[in-house]
């Protein structure tokens, strides 16, 4: 009998959530929907069971399996391979545990397997709890995914409380609101930056340097070629040329376990002897090149201006 051969690329649709927030209903209505029929093998891990059960007899596509993972050490390369070969699966659904960080996965993820969607689900009623006493959880669901469905919203409910926590985490994901009666809102919220980036120079105060960084990130081409001014703390590097160092600033992104330090590689004007943990004020042409900090290109600031200067008086920026 001839070997099974995986695909080169096989699609992996991710669903991130807390307990009964509403993934396994998705995902049955997705499997009982025939338009997801693509012909293909479908390999769907489930990683956390709830009271809401799947029910295969009612799925319209065909050829689902179904694997249930007994506990996170299941969660390993070789179990994962072995499982798609098993069911010959050319397209992979993963209901994945809400108490379980998503870096596990990533490592766990057979080499080929490739992100096709990821969508992260929360009962409203139960999710600002959630956020305030598990906010790590929270944001590891939240950083990567494309678009974040509250279930059970209520019609009366305040959007923006919900709406400022996602967007203190992403930019980029949409928002959904699923009233209790299927009906579905998309947000429209306006979220503009707290500076301007058409300016001349753009401006960033000492509190707004978190998300001028996460939107150079995720937004680079807005930036290239744009002048920039902030004060930022320093790092240097000898392997770096004199005129050559790292600026930025401690950003906290969930809580203070994940405070690290944000920075971005600047040509000074001048070498100007400056050492770690000095503060400069810089302006900046932000220029998209190759700098030894990055191991190939990346957003270099070319400063025209930089003098050392007082550090602020909070030192942390954050998204809040």
């Amino acid at each position: 009998m001839k070997t099974w051969q995986a695909p080169e690329e096989t699609p992996v649709y991710l669903f991130l959530g807390f307990l009964e927030s509403g993934k396994t209903k998705f995902i049955q209505e997705t499997l009982e929907d025939k338009r997801f029929d693509s012909g293909e093998n479908t390999l769907l891990i489930v990683a956390e069971e709830g009271e809401e059960e799947y029910d295969p007899s009612r799925f319209r596509v065909k050829g689902v399996a179904v694997e249930v993972l007994e506990g996170k050490g299941e969660l390993t390369q070789e179990n994962l391979t072995a499982l798609q070969e098993k069911h010959r699966a050319e397209r992979v659904l993963v209901e994945y545990n809400g108490m379980w960080m998503l870096d596990d996965f990533y490592e766990a993820m057979p080499e080929g397997w490739m992100l096709s969607q990821v969508m992260t689900f929360f009962d409203s009623s139960t999710f600002l709890s959630y956020n305030a006493n598990m906010r790590q959880l929270t944001y590891d669901k939240v950083q990567g995914t494309q678009m974040v469905v509250f279930n059970r919203f209520p019609a009366a409910a305040d959007k923006m409380e919900y709406h400022k926590i996602i967007r203190g985490i992403t930019r980029r994901a949409d928002i959904v609101y699923e009233r209790a009666d299927g009906k579905a809102e998309f947000d429209d919220i306006e979220d503009p930056l707290p500076f301007d980036v058409n300016a001349p120079v753009i401006e960033i105060e000492d509190r707004d340097y978190a998300f001028f960084y996460r939107d150079l990130s995720e937004n680079m081409k807005d930036y290239i070629g744009k002048t920039v001014k902030f004060r930022g703390l320093v790092a240097t590097d000898k392997r770096l040329p004199p005129d050559n160092i790292v600026v930025g600033r401690h950003i906290m992104t969930c809580c203070e376990a994940d405070i690290q330090y944000s920075g971005l590689a600047c040509i000074l004007p001048r070498p100007m002897g400056l050492k770690t943990r000095d503060w400069i004020l810089v302006t900046a042409k932000i220029e998209l090149m190759k700098h030894t900090i990055y191991r190939g290109k990346g957003p270099v600031l070319v400063a025209t201006e930089a003098e050392k200067c007082d550090p602020p008086l909070e030192q942390l920026t954050t998204f809040y």
